[in-house]
């Protein structure tokens, strides 16, 4: 169905703040997730907002007409966050990416949601400061994007998620009505936390338009390392150790073997195509001692040798083949490609099962599956590879997927440890949640958002066969309004 989008035309906005060109708007109809599904619903119309007004006028106005808007930023999102389910408006939010106000003396910035998270990083380094949680795709997307997903990463063993950096929110309301949240104390107790309602949320209740960030200093030590091991359950084994002992690392990373022997094909890395657990560790006294305390568990676990080095240059170079390894999979062989991407996360004591179960049912169903992920945390990337030429290949892929994210959920974990909901995990909301907090959750979209204006077919599973949900009733595409 298309939507009658000429309504934006009369608001306040530039020329080339607005595009109905085919071009533009297939840019906006898919990020990574929804390519890698084939997933592709063109937007009737594209929007760079410059303002929070712009947002504001843009959402009223699309209300008032019962368009769908759906926030868009840079597309890295791996479950079709961004990709819009139902047409309307795309809300590029790209160029908004100021930075609004830094006040150093209290560790605070204010940005907007289109800045690239490493841009944060470059602009507070002069004063010693950085943004702990940034994910591994910091250099490529935005700081709303983040937001919206609650992101994390490498680091977040040590220093959580992006929920735990975010101060305060402006954001604007499907009305058009412009709200702020938060404070820039170190703490409150002051009503209701929309902030931590709004991160996450995934631009279905507001549209963030800027974020106060809270920063960290720069730790005075920093040391990288890796241990090699025989198998994948002696690395697994002393990550969950190290851990439980309190091991102060800000970052435990695994890459399996055939993720080893990818990577390795794709980087010419030199790396042996065994287990190998990357570490860095971050401490302003005392680093020498942690890093003989984990060397220690890791030898009693099996490690055939462990490498640490304090130079620059080579941690670059050592932590190359973890970033890289979801392009080093995509083209390891041209004729498979990731089914969907795996994000489950359990709890510590958990992962070596769950890295052991994904191994054990990809063997049985003959997926090619690579393991990695950020251990320290309990969080698994898994990428069953399939033949989409091949329909037994695609649904062999789907099983072992599926299975492995059933697991998780037994063993007390969740289907999605940073990248979100979107439209990739819908059906697995109300398995993991139940159907009261569902329901909960259903009641405070509609109390933000009774119209469905904002990335409608996102999150809840009624959705999965593209409906619009609104003051608790479900509008199939007969009912809608605004159509041309």
């Amino acid at each position: 169905m298309k939507y009658d989008c000429s309504f934006l035309e009369d608001l306040d906005l530039a020329d080339d703040q607005l595009s109905f060109t085919e071009t533009r708007r297939e840019t906006h109809a898919a990020d990574w997730g929804a390519e890698q599904q084939g997933r592709a619903v063109v937007p009737d119309a594209v929007v760079w907002p410059e303002s929070t007004a712009d947002v504001s006028a843009v959402l009223s106005a699309a209300t008032d007409r019962d368009v769908p808007v759906t926030p868009y930023a840079a597309g890295t999102g791996l479950e079709g966050n961004a990709v819009p389910a139902h047409g309307g408006v795309s809300l590029d939010l790209t160029r908004m990416d100021a930075v609004v106000d830094y006040r150093p003396e209290d560790f605070q910035i204010d940005v907007g949601p289109g800045i690239i998270g490493d841009d944060v990083d470059e602009h507070v380094a002069r004063d010693g400061l950085f943004f702990p949680p940034l994910p591994s795709s910091g250099d490529i997307s935005t700081i709303g994007g983040m937001i919206a997903t609650d992101a994390s990463g490498m680091q977040t063993v040590k220093y959580g998620e992006v929920a735990d950096w975010v101060l305060g929110l402006e954001a604007v309301l499907a009305d058009g009505t412009v709200i702020e949240t938060g404070t820039r104390a170190a703490k409150t107790s002051s009503g209701y936390n929309l902030t931590d309602l709004l991160v996450g949320s995934e631009g279905t209740l507001a549209v963030v338009t800027e974020a106060t960030l809270e920063l960290a200093g720069r730790p005075e030590q920093i040391r990288g390392g890796r241990a090699v091991f025989e198998s994948v359950e002696d690395a697994t084994g002393a990550i969950a150790e190290a851990i439980r002992t309190e091991v102060d690392v800000a970052r435990i990373e695994l890459l399996d073997a055939l993720s080893a022997r990818m990577t390795n094909a794709y980087l010419d890395t030199g790396l042996p195509d065994a287990p190998t657990v990357f570490l860095e560790f971050h401490a302003n006294h005392g680093i020498d001692e942690e890093i003989a305390l984990c060397r220690t568990i890791f030898e009693e676990n099996g490690a055939e040798r462990v490498e640490t080095s304090a130079d620059p240059s080579e941690m670059a170079d050592l932590w190359e083949a973890r970033r890289e390894i979801a392009f080093a999979v995509d083209s390891y062989d041209p004729d498979l490609v990731p089914f969907h991407p795996g994000d489950v996360t359990v709890p510590i004591s958990a992962y070596p099962e769950i890295v052991r179960e994904t191994k054990r049912i990809s063997e049985a169903h003959d997926v090619l599956t690579p393991c990695y992920g950020h251990a320290g945390d309990g969080n698994l990337h898994y990428s069953p590879l399939v033949d989409y030429d091949d329909p037994d290949s695609v649904e062999r892929g789907k099983i072992v997927y599926r299975a492995v994210v059933e697991r998780a959920l037994e063993m007390g974990g969740t289907v999605t440890g940073e990248h979100g909901i979107g439209e990739g995990k819908r059906e697995y909301l109300e398995v993991e949640h139940g159907d009261g907090a569902v329901d909960a959750m259903r009641a405070v979209k509609r109390a933000f958002d009774p119209t469905d204006t904002l990335n409608p077919g996102k999150i809840f599973p009624e959705t999965l066969e593209g409906e619009r949900v609104r003051d608790g009733g479900v509008v199939g595409e007969a009912d809608r309004g605004g159509g041309r």
